[in-house]
């Protein structure tokens, strides 16, 4: 009663809530860890290309984290992160700014909504905050955050020892500008906020795996991610 209740009450949460922020971090598939287990490991975000609103460009970014996702209960998991990333942002008609690798970080939860036999769903919500070093343009300090996130539906299908998944996502990302003190908040284009998800859990060996994922049409993106089942 309790799993069958309120695993669909704490994912209609999420989705109101993160509806109006969210971007497009890593969705990590549906390999949850079970009540009081723990998965840690690295992860390497790369997000190749994304389109800002109007006439602000695109922005690039690269991320490295050390990550840990806890199980609450067998059907709700914890995901944190820590690291450090770097933003490259490309304005129309001007020279890319290129802002250092510094502090990078995220959270989320995932929630399952099905798993029988080799079959599983699950609903994610994640977050990624990038706070490279400022840069000097032409004289004049310029700063950037980078915010990113997403909420994604996923579906999973074990076979020949692997475990692909595809799914959906609503994602947003948005580059937080300062030019001197005038601050600026730019999104990225609100018609190119569905994407797909391809993903891969490759085992190899009892406890260890590496996850593959991939993003489309929103964004331009892919993880690598080596995890442990502790």
């Amino acid at each position: 009663m309790f799993y069958g209740k309120y695993r669909f009450i704490i994912c209609f949460i999420f989705a109101v809530t993160a509806a109006r922020f969210a971007l497009a971090a890593p969705c990590y598939g549906t390999k949850m860890p079970g009540c009081g287990e723990v998965f840690a490991g690295t992860q390497t975000h790369n997000i190749f290309k994304r389109y800002l609103e109007d006439e602000y460009g695109k922005i690039r970014s690269l991320q490295h984290f050390l990550q840990i996702s806890c199980g609450v209960w067998d059907w709700l998991s914890i995901d944190l992160k820590g690291g450090a990333g770097y933003i490259k942002q490309h304005p129309l008609g001007s020279d890319e700014i290129d802002y250092p690798t510094s502090f990078a970080g995220g959270y989320g939860v995932r929630v399952k909504l099905y798993d029988k036999e080799r079959l599983k769903a699950v609903f994610g919500f994640h977050h990624i905050s990038v706070h490279p070093y400022s840069v000097d343009v032409n004289g004049v300090e310029n700063k950037a955050v980078l915010d990113d996130w997403q909420v994604s539906l996923l579906a999973s299908y074990d076979m020949l020892g692997v475990t692909p998944y595809l799914g959906t996502k609503w994602s947003r990302l948005d580059y937080i500008h300062w030019v001197e003190e005038d601050r600026e908040r730019r999104m990225s284009d609100l018609t190119k906020s569905i994407g797909l998800v391809c993903g891969l859990d490759i085992p190899i060996g009892e406890k260890i795996w590496i996850n593959l994922e991939g993003h489309f049409f929103d964004e331009e993106a892919a993880s690598l991610a080596l995890n442990y089942k502790f």
